[in-house]
């Protein structure tokens, strides 16, 4: 692991167990310095390497990350093809070091209709991480949350559930996220107010925080300052806080 920066105050942050994070602004960080959108793509891969590393630091227990929505697909096939060369590459090269961390991997998504290569790739380093228990990485890829939701109810009803036998519980045990707590805090960069279909079952009283920080220079003091914002919030499930205002 690399050497830390400076110490920060943990003591005066409230560390959410499971933060999800929306990494958006790739293409605009390439943009701005003239170079191709993959360019801005390899930056945001090689960017969360030091992230999982804080997350590590910090305590957080599960990191999700949006990697790759449904609605991609309609991006130039050009830019398809690179973030599937980096997503190999990444797997290739990060896969021994994220597992000697002790960083258990986890998908969210469909593999459908992913280069077979890849999907191995992927499986490989599901089974390899699958005992360790430092961190969670749920990487979402190839994932939609209408989708999800959608493959969820088939599955139930593939299962012959009924409708009196549903609840809240049964149907979370059929998304993708099945056994996780939901997110408490969800980040997403660039600047950017919107979900972007990521989650919208399970963030449903996640507390979220939006920076104009693209995701490539998105670091380990944007992540301290992402957790001081969360500790300010009062969470309230939809109750009232404590004083009845």
């Amino acid at each position: 692991m690399p050497a830390k920066s400076e110490p920060l105050d943990l003591t005066a942050v409230r560390v959410p167990r499971h933060v999800a994070i929306i990494m958006d602004g790739n293409g605009r960080w390439a943009r701005k310095r003239n170079l191709p959108r993959v360019a801005g793509h390899r930056a945001g891969a090689e960017n969360l390497r030091r992230i999982i590393n804080a997350c590590v630091e910090f305590g957080i227990k599960i990191l999700t990350i949006y990697a790759f929505s449904t609605e991609n697909w309609e991006r130039p096939e050009s830019e398809v093809r690179g973030l599937m060369k980096i997503f190999t590459r990444v797997l290739d090269q990060e896969l021994s070091e994220l597992h000697a961390q002790g960083v258990c991997l986890h998908h969210l998504g469909d593999l459908n209709g992913i280069e077979p290569e890849l999907q191995q790739k992927v499986l490989d380093a599901l089974e390899l991480t699958k005992s360790n228990d430092r961190l969670t990485l749920n990487v979402a890829f190839n994932y939609g949350g209408r989708a999800e939701i959608l493959h969820a109810v088939r599955e139930m009803l593939g299962d012959g559930i009924s409708p009196d036998e549903l609840t809240e519980e049964l149907f979370s045990s059929y998304l993708f996220t099945s056994g996780l707590p939901d997110p408490d805090l969800v980040i997403r960069t660039s600047g950017e107010l919107r979900i972007s279909n990521f989650l919208i079952w399970q963030a449903a009283y996640a507390e979220y925080y939006a920076t104009p920080c693209y995701w490539p220079d998105f670091d380990r003091e944007e992540l301290y300052e992402a957790l001081v914002a969360y500790s300010q919030r009062e969470r309230r499930f939809g109750a009232l806080p404590e004083d009845g205002d």
